[in-house]
């Protein structure tokens, strides 16, 4: 059975830091990514890196947000700093096997307010 399970959300005032985690399990996946999505909007990609260590970002996050994957582990990461009110938002983890079916882990709020 395969679990993707999310950690590291929460609150912090703006500027601040937060380190998402997410932990693989059931499957062996060759892309991991980072979604999010705030009250009132659409899904959309923050992060992704393949088995291969390509990474791609969303613009709003270049340079302040960083992906990482332990492949022992089957962990991936996600470093978010300089956070902006912006920010906020359900945090998902997403995980894609080598059939191309993608798997989701339940969320993890990140709020960023003073």
């Amino acid at each position: 059975q395969v679990q993707l399970v999310e950690s590291g959300g929460g609150l912090v005032q703006p500027g601040g830091s937060l380190r998402l985690s997410c932990a693989a399990s059931g499957n062996i996946f060759s892309i991991y990514a980072w979604y999010r999505q705030a009250p009132g909007k659409q899904r959309e990609l923050v992060a992704r890196i393949t088995s291969g260590g390509r990474i791609n970002y969303a613009d709003s996050v270049k340079g302040r947000f960083t992906i990482s994957r332990d492949n022992a582990k089957n962990t991936v990461y996600l470093q978010m700093n300089s956070l902006k009110p912006e920010d906020t938002a359900v945090y998902y983890c997403n995980a894609i096997d080598g059939y191309s079916v993608d798997y989701w882990g339940q969320g993890t709020q990140v709020t960023v307010s003073s």
